[in-house]
């Protein structure tokens, strides 16, 4: 019987991780999954717990928490496998936090129930890792659903700042606020498999899944076990086209407006020309004032257990 490490961030969600431990024990018990469960105590602890774990030799390592806690489960494991290129560890979410896109990307319905059911289910599916050098990571960051440079990390960092707000709402308002605190793009040079682009560049998101902000479908065709990155650049823009642009990508229909380039690429790079580059991670700070960022693609190197139909909400 595989053996799993339940890995809960209790204050992921508002308090909704540590609260979930209980219905979760008690699915996991009627699942009759042999586990150990463990709560995370401070940054990138989840990192080391799951560095550990998968080293330990348990077969499947979860992540209880949102996008961030998710992130960290995922570069343990890649740490892990660092360490020792034989081990391919299998990721688990049980995803209880603010955008849960990392989950949505992955094919995991959202929420305590859900995830109990995938984990009970055990469908395992190859999926590939990003890496990203650069701003607060010189040495490196893996991540699972994407990384977004300019405008939409903005919007992350103010929704974080909404107290009264949680969930797609959050990052409504936050993007509505950031028309007024980030509408100047900086200048650009992107350089993928196809070659090099210089641009102003509001935004610039490097996708392997398919939604950021909780609703935000930066790239609604994204598969992530093709070993290739979906890449979305918005261009220059008014504040009055910023904002007719947000029901487009909620949409997901943004790739057809004049102001949106749309690639497939293994590598990229950005340089900032002028300016400089916020940037996240999964929803993790990468960079505030950064100027360069390199981002690879790692094809397949874990799998990870999806909702039994495949789909995630």
């Amino acid at each position: 019987m595989a053996r799993h490490k339940i890995i809960v961030n209790p204050i992921s969600g508002r308090g909704a991780g540590g609260e979930s431990i209980p219905v979760l024990e008690a699915g996991l018990k009627q699942a009759g999954l042999s586990y150990d469960l463990v709560r995370t105590e401070r940054p990138w602890h989840a990192a080391e717990l799951a560095r550990d774990a998968a080293a330990a030799g348990y077969e499947v390592v979860v992540a209880v928490g949102g996008d961030g806690t998710a992130n960290e489960v995922l570069n343990g494991l890649m740490l892990a496998r660092e360490a020792n290129p034989r081990l391919r560890p299998v990721m688990g979410v049980v995803s209880v936090g603010r955008g849960n896109d990392f989950a949505f990307g992955m094919g995991v319905a959202r929420g305590v129930e859900a995830g109990l059911a995938a984990l009970a289910a055990g469908r395992r599916v190859p999926m590939d890792v990003g890496r990203v050098s650069g701003g607060l990571y010189p040495q490196g960051r893996y991540f699972g659903n994407g990384v977004g440079v300019g405008f939409d990390a903005v919007v992350g960092f103010e929704a974080v700042k909404l107290k009264h707000l949680s969930g797609f709402p959050s990052y409504i308002v936050a993007a509505l606020r950031t028309i007024f605190l980030y509408f100047r793009a900086p200048r650009v040079r992107v350089e993928t498999d196809s070659g090099p682009l210089e641009l102003s560049a509001l935004m610039v998101s490097i996708m392997n899944g398919r939604r950021m902000g909780g609703g935000f479908m930066m790239a609604p065709s994204a598969l992530i076990d093709d070993g290739l990155f979906d890449l979305c650049i918005a261009r220059q823009v008014s504040k009055a086209g910023i904002l007719a642009l947000i029901p487009r990508f909620m949409q997901g229909t943004q790739g057809s407006h004049p102001a949106i380039v749309t690639q497939r690429t293994k590598r990229i790079t950005v340089t900032a020309l002028e300016g400089v580059l916020p940037a996240h991670a999964d929803g993790e700070t990468l960079s505030i004032d950064g100027t360069r960022l390199v981002v690879e693609i790692v094809p397949r190197p874990i799998e990870i257990i999806t909702s039994p139909a495949g789909g995630a909400a």
